[in-house]
């Protein structure tokens, strides 16, 4: 390089060093911060939070006045005869863990948890081979251990705390924090716990990512729950169906009509029906849940007939049944949740399915029609399937959990995990009915 060149560089570094100087100060003054933020979330996480609590294995040794009071408008899965029911008739291996938070003698949150034995490689992974794949396989499959969920596994939504009227959820947060604190500890004769999850919190729950931070806790999405509005006109599902642009309403009527010329018939079971079809619905539920990426837990085979004699009308299955000897090709339920309702499980023949016979759709259209029925003011339709439910007129709703890990360190690898899970499926934008007048 010719020296004036060489002179005009050393020039150029010179006048880029009271800029890099000033850069300097700024850099050793936030490291000061980062520490002190360390320190402070270090104390918050061993300090009592102040609040007082009442533990329990069964919903049924709390205060039923208390847990009532805090749960009503949260959700039916929140409800005593839900928990109740899954006491009788849940996952084998799964163990229910509740509490009340107390601020002096006010109750002023509820907290409703389960906890099972896991394996980490059941967790769904990148399809395509990549190094990122490959430390989260590594990873993950040294993952094998209790985890405490703060919510319910057998469905979706936020069904893990519920907050008194009124009440901050920011100030309560930390509270919640310490009641799973001490129920991974006070559990410890079943096994280590490491892991815990405050699973599917809505957008209105926010505030618990900045409240949690200091507990460790690390944010990551999952695929929305899609609900579908239903309107008060909608007396019937043809309503719903007139409601519709003529080319999806043309869609759905062609393929009720497949099914039914194939004399499939759908019918509506009672307790006593879904008591003597329970176990073609147990084989039904079978084809569809082993063939998920993800399986946390299975049913039992008495979860939904118990379901069906809790809530009586509240609840609702729907069969498809073939001419051929009355052979059950598949199945949907519906629950009551307030004033909407939630389509809860499904199981259909994979193999009748493969032959053209459009069953899936069949039934989800069947789950419209017994929300209506049901007069619900909305289904939800859940989180697998995004294009059919969309179609329908279905809406996402972003749901997101909070993970961390017992061991400080392994929170980082717990962070450098969730960083290379698979993105969530978004839900494709449709729109199905026709433009209502203003």
């Amino acid at each position: 390089m010719p020296l004036r060149d060489r002179v005009k560089a050393a020039v150029q570094k010179t006048k880029a060093l009271p800029a890099k100087a000033r850069a300097l100060p700024a850099k050793a003054k936030a490291l000061p911060a980062k520490a002190r933020a360390a320190v402070a979330a270090h104390k918050q996480r061993h300090a009592p939070s102040g609040f007082e609590f009442a533990f329990a294995d069964r919903v049924g040794q709390l205060r039923p006045d208390h847990w009532d009071a805090l749960v009503a408008g949260h959700g039916v899965c929140f409800s005593r005869p839900y928990l109740e029911a899954l006491e009788t008739a849940g996952p084998e291996g799964m163990k229910g863990h509740f509490a009340l938070i107390y601020r002096g003698a006010q109750p002023v949150a509820a907290v409703a948890c389960q906890s099972l034995f896991i394996d980490g490689a059941a967790l769904p992974a990148r399809t395509e081979p990549t190094r990122a794949k490959a430390v989260r396989d590594k990873g993950l499959a040294k993952l094998r251990q209790r985890i405490l969920i703060c919510g319910n596994l057998l469905g979706w939504g936020p069904q893990g705390v519920a907050f008194a009227a009124g009440e901050d959820p920011r100030a309560l947060w930390p509270g919640v924090a310490e009641a799973l604190y001490r129920i991974r500890r006070a559990d410890k004769l079943f096994g280590e716990t490491d892991l815990v999850m405050i699973k599917d919190l809505s957008l209105r729950e926010a505030e618990a990512d900045e409240a949690l931070h200091p507990f460790s806790f690390r944010p990551f999405e999952t695929e929305p729950n899609m609900v579908l509005e239903l309107r008060p006109e909608w007396d019937s599902f043809d309503a719903y169906l007139a409601a519709l642009k003529s080319d999806y309403r043309s869609g759905i009527k062609k393929q009720i009509k497949d099914v039914e010329a194939a004399g499939i018939t759908a019918e509506r079971l009672d307790a006593a029906g879904l008591r003597h079809h329970a176990p073609a619905i147990d084989a039904l539920y079978h084809e569809v849940h082993d063939r998920q990426k993800m399986r946390l837990m299975t049913i039992h085979p008495q979860w939904i007939p118990t379901l069906a004699e809790r809530f009586g009308s509240d609840f609702r299955t729907t069969i498809l049944r073939a001419p051929e000897q009355g052979k059950v090709l598949g199945f949907i339920t519906a629950l009551k949740d307030g004033e909407g309702a939630i389509g809860y499980y499904v199981g259909f023949d994979k193999e009748a399915a493969a032959t053209g016979l459009p069953l899936y759709l069949r039934l989800l259209y069947a789950l419209v029609e017994d929300a209506i029925d049901l007069k619900a003011a909305w289904v939800s339709l859940g989180r697998t399937a995004l294009e059919p439910k969309a179609k329908l007129g279905a809406k996402p709703q972003p749901l997101r959990c909070l993970l961390r890990h017992r061991i400080p360190a392994l929170n980082q690898v717990v962070k450098a995990l969730l960083q290379v899970l698979p993105e969530p499926a978004q839900a494709p934008k449709r729109t199905p009915f026709k433009p209502t007048k203003p």
